[in-house]
């Protein structure tokens, strides 16, 4: 897989590209990631990427050409459209479920905007989708650029030891995950749950699923409403229910 950053920061995001796990596997060779300095591809001998916007108004607006001369140059390096995002808040929210369905696609272009947004004509010409980190608003694009890229890495094969480091994680199965413990077994008078130190793998595995339902219940119920349940699932569920009332 190859995911490429378009930036006006590029130096930033490979800071923490090349840190931990995500770090380790690209000089491993695991998956390929580029920033690319977006003012590399201006024509202004200032290097300047915006300018005011039409109509009036407050800030600055990034340029379409410096942007889409970027995106030909990748295509070039690529051979083909790479699927290309741009981060704004105006899209649609990001989940676990949108990085299992990007991981699957070789060539990602993820487009960082900055000051009061981007030309439209350029997000008209080559933008496939618009994602969001969430309902805020930040200086620009690339922290949620990093965490897109972080969270579709993680999951590709030889990145994390087992499959399970994230297939059990929160959300990837629809619900919270269940809650973890360590070493000591007693800490601060508090116990490690007496069922994880049996070796029992179906009761830890009964045990691990009704913990997940129940936080979820408490923490995110909207979840509940598209999460993948079976007949205990919903007998749990409604036992938790009545408790509550």
């Amino acid at each position: 897989m190859r995911i490429d950053i378009a930036t006006l920061f590029p130096e930033m995001c490979d800071r923490v590209l090349n840190e931990s796990i995500i770090g380790r596997a690209r000089r491993q060779g695991l998956f390929e990631v580029h920033c690319h300095n977006i003012r590399d591809y201006t024509l202004s001998k200032q290097k300047r990427v915006d300018d005011a916007p039409y109509g009036g108004g407050m800030g600055m607006v990034m340029q379409a050409d410096p942007i889409y001369r970027c995106y030909e140059a990748i295509w070039k390096q690529v051979g083909m459209h790479p699927h290309v995002i741009y981060l704004t808040p105006q899209g649609k929210t990001f989940t676990q479920q949108k990085a299992v369905e990007l991981k699957e696609m070789d060539n990602l272009l993820l487009l960082c905007g900055h000051y009061e947004g981007v030309d439209e004509r350029v997000l008209q010409e080559i933008v496939d989708e618009e994602i969001s980190a969430g309902d805020f608003v930040l200086t620009g694009g690339e922290l949620p650029a990093l965490m897109v890229a972080d969270s579709i890495l993680r999951m590709l094969p030889g990145v994390l030891s087992d499959e399970e480091c994230y297939t059990e994680e929160s959300h990837y199965n629809g619900l919270l995950e269940y809650p973890q413990y360590s070493r000591p077994a007693v800490w601060h008078g508090r116990e490690v749950p007496g069922v994880l130190l049996t070796g029992h793998h179906a009761n830890i595995a009964k045990w691990r699923r009704e913990r997940s339902l129940e936080r979820t219940f408490q923490k995110r119920p909207d979840m509940l409403e598209r999460a993948p349940l079976d007949k205990k699932d919903r007998a749990y569920l409604k036992k938790l229910r009545e408790e509550a009332e």
